[in-house]
């Protein structure tokens, strides 16, 4: 294996820049990139009994423990043609990147909370985050065996089936997930008689217990002028936007719609609390026939909501300021998924064959295990 690593090394160095032309002799073919991508292609039959060596190793020099778990999930994206078989793994999805027009492929990632990664899945790039979860759990625990985990998940990730599942395990499968909006919206009038508590300075949390599980809501100061002023400014470029709109001369119904289909969209959510009223079909464009109003009602419902969140779990814990400060271990993923796209570059990816996209990730996590261990401690 070792010479497999050398390989794997030599692909991000310079190979005349280097001391590597008087190691390995006169023979410049021995780094170039054909040789450097047959070393690729040995590396994947070592990935799992690597990460298996891996946490043994970051068990007996650092006292690492996998009892809880971080899972999340990113994309990185390619710079080369979509392609024309239906099962390549590059497809086009959500991009965490912001490069729609890229075919990609998602990476979902387990770390532990000191950011050691306990290993990882390349999917095609069009998966929903919510049908990954049952998947990657069975293979931890076929790896690590089972034993009473917590994993700590963002909304998104699990669904209802998948949670139930987790209740119902043997050994207990515990967790702490984020949720959607909507069941802050269930849970809302339960939750407005209970007191708050003071987790930290600017951050409330509130705790309810409800059918087996336990419910955090959490209200952050620094968030709420945050969503505050991004609500405000937002609506106010919608509103001017209408304006102008409704001001213009000549302009047909269906130019209306498309500009107004426009404005709403870069408004995001904030469009909802204003009310259109668009010409009928036929009618001019003019202030009689379009008009808006500010839904006043569901501007105070979300100003009220604006800075909160709800978290979900079913950990017996009677704590809520202790179960958000496990919450916010999920920070260490994020800075992991930086560190890949960033110092360690995975992306974009330019390999056209599967074996090499695998391997090509596989690499930029070997970086991404020894920059873990020696930053980290």
């Amino acid at each position: 294996m070792g010479g497999v690593l050398v390989g794997a090394v030599v692909m991000g160095v310079a190979y005349g820049t280097t001391a590597l032309g008087d190691l390995l002799g006169p023979d410049f073919s021995l780094g170039g990139k054909d040789n450097l991508y047959r070393c690729l292609d040995q590396l994947l039959e070592h990935k799992r009994e690597l990460f298996s060596h891996l946490r043994q190793r970051w068990a007996d020099l650092f006292a690492a423990k996998f009892d809880v778990l971080l899972y999340d999930l990113t994309s990185t994206y390619f710079e080369s043609d979509p392609p024309w078989d239906e099962e390549d793994i590059r497809r086009f999805g959500y991009s965490r990147d912001k490069r729609s027009d890229c075919v990609q492929v998602v990476l979902a990632v387990v770390l532990t909370p000191e950011g050691y990664p306990v290993g990882y899945e390349v999917l095609p790039g069009n998966t929903a985050d919510n049908t990954t979860l049952t998947d990657i759990r069975k293979k931890v625990e076929e790896q690590y065996g089972q034993v009473d985990r917590i994993w700590l998940m963002d909304r998104g990730i699990p669904t209802e089936e998948s949670l139930a599942a987790m209740r119902v395990s043997q050994p207990p499968v515990r967790y702490l997930v984020g949720t959607p909006k909507g069941r802050l919206t269930r849970l809302e009038k339960k939750l407005t008689d209970l007191p708050w508590t003071q987790a930290r300075d600017q951050v409330q949390v509130k705790l309810l217990a409800e059918a087996g599980e336990v419910y955090v809501l959490v209200q952050s100061q620094a968030r709420v002028n945050k969503e505050r002023a991004m609500r405000r400014r937002r609506l106010k470029r919608l509103w001017a936007r209408l304006k102008e709109l409704r001001a213009m001369k000549d302009l047909s119904r269906d130019d209306l719609l498309k500009k107004l289909g426009v404005a709403q969209s870069h408004a995001g959510r904030v469009a909802s609390l204003v009310e259109v009223k668009e010409p009928a079909e036929g009618q001019p464009v003019n202030p009689q026939t379009f008009s808006f109003t500010l839904r006043k009602k569901k501007l105070r419902v979300q100003r009220r909501r604006e800075g909160r969140y709800l978290l979900r779990s079913n950990l017996s814990a009677n704590n809520a300021a202790k179960l958000w400060e496990m919450y916010l271990l999920l920070a260490e993923i994020e800075a992991a998924f930086k560190s890949l796209k960033s110092d360690l570059r995975v992306r974009p990816i330019h390999h056209q064959l599967e074996e090499r996209i695998q391997a090509h990730i596989f690499v930029a996590f070997l970086a991404l295990c020894l920059n873990a261990t020696c930053w980290l401690n």
